[in-house]
């Protein structure tokens, strides 16, 4: 077996998937999460799904010494880390603006922490979580990672203000090698179901949203505007497959490792879907209609952004594979088979269907990919 990586929020939406790509391609993961706004259960599934034990920490990061202990207890178990993918942090945008210095602490002082014990655990590569939020309002669309950064939110610019820090950590430590991801919208689930986004409460994102309005969770879906200067009037975003978002990070790992310096990278498709498309596409796949209702613009929305994801094609050989249709296909699945995400009655971390064997969810996990989902 590989080497040993850290996930910082190993136990959220992103980070659960993340966990199977590593797995996948040879490593050991392991996920370190507060569980805020994590689940144990997404850890459990996303072994059972890779056939391999992952242990979770339950670590606050912003607590100070909190990653040293970590660090140290698997360097004396021997196996050391050899790169951390930090996925860690908070990330509503509108709660950012509410209450700005816990996203500061949340988010950029954990990470000073993390490589701060990093730096003294030797462990010399590092994936970054951004996000396309740094753009804030692009000039020109579809946008590189040469444009102007304005991020329009705290959210975002505790993001910008990390990818700062890396860079100058980079370059005043000439052996680290960085790898920081800008992405766009990810949606979807992995094909067998198992795991998939777990909103906790209200939906900040339009996907979960539209497929819990599916489920009959919620009444009707909201959009927000339909005067834009877009081709049917709704927000035009770059929505991006969960699973090739995962494999991006395993690359992104992989280039850092071997190349010392900071690198920064769009990922996403490179083609931009209105919100009333991805709703007729949903409804296609789907069989089901989702009833809409039309609100007013919220403050900062924009008209449109999506990715130039070519710099990540040419240096990580990275590209979207899976297309709109299987977002939607794999988010229903997961949204179907689990009405109460990892909700269940004896906090086992199950669905009220029950427990899946690893051997079970491993098999379907792979008649799912062969297309035979159901």
């Amino acid at each position: 077996m590989g080497a040993t990586v850290m996930v910082t929020g190993g136990a959220g939406y992103i980070g659960s998937h993340v966990l199977v790509s590593l797995a996948e391609a040879g490593y050991r993961p392991v996920a370190v999460d507060d569980l805020s706004n994590g689940n144990r259960a997404a850890v459990e599934r996303a072994a059972a799904l890779a056939g391999q034990a992952i242990p979770l920490e339950v670590v606050d990061l912003t607590k100070e010494g909190a990653a040293d202990a970590v660090m140290h207890r698997y360097a004396s178990m021997e196996r050391p880390f050899a790169g951390i993918i930090h996925l860690a942090g908070r990330k509503a945008v509108g709660e950012s603006v509410a209450a700005p210095l816990k996203y500061y602490e949340s988010n950029v002082c954990a990470s000073v922490r993390l490589l701060r014990a990093m730096h003294r655990h030797r462990i010399r590569s590092m994936v970054f979580s951004s996000s396309a939020t740094v753009y804030g309002r692009p000039d020109a669309v579809p946008v590189n990672e040469q444009a102007v950064l304005t991020p329009a939110n705290p959210y975002g610019r505790t993001k910008l203000a990390i990818e700062e820090m890396l860079r100058d950590q980079s370059r005043a430590d000439r052996g680290l090698g960085v790898a920081i991801l800008r992405y766009f919208n990810p949606i979807g689930a992995h094909a067998s179901g198992h795991i998939g986004e777990c909103p906790q409460g209200e939906p900040a994102n339009v996907f979960p949203y539209i497929t819990q309005v599916a489920a009959g969770i919620r009444d009707r879906l909201s959009i927000f505007g339909n005067d834009y200067d877009t081709a049917d009037g709704t927000g035009v975003r770059d929505y991006l497959h969960v699973m090739d978002l995962a494999e991006g990070h395993v690359l992104a790992l992989e280039h850092a490792f071997q190349s010392p310096g900071c690198l920064t990278l769009n990922l996403g498709t490179g083609r931009g879907v209105s919100v009333l498309e991805l709703v007729r596409t949903f409804e296609r796949v789907s069989g089901l209609r989702i009833p809409l209702h039309i609100a007013a613009r919220r403050p900062g929305d924009i008209d449109a952004i999506w990715a130039d994801p070519g710099l990540a094609a040419r240096i990580l050989g990275w590209q979207a594979r899976r297309t709109l249709d299987e977002m939607c296909a794999d988010g229903w699945r997961w949204q179907r088979n689990n009405p109460k995400g990892y909700a269940d009655k004896d906090g086992s971390g199950a669905t009220e269907a029950g427990i899946v064997s690893a051997a079970r969810l491993s098999a379907v996990s792979k008649a799912a990919m062969a297309g035979d989902s159901e």
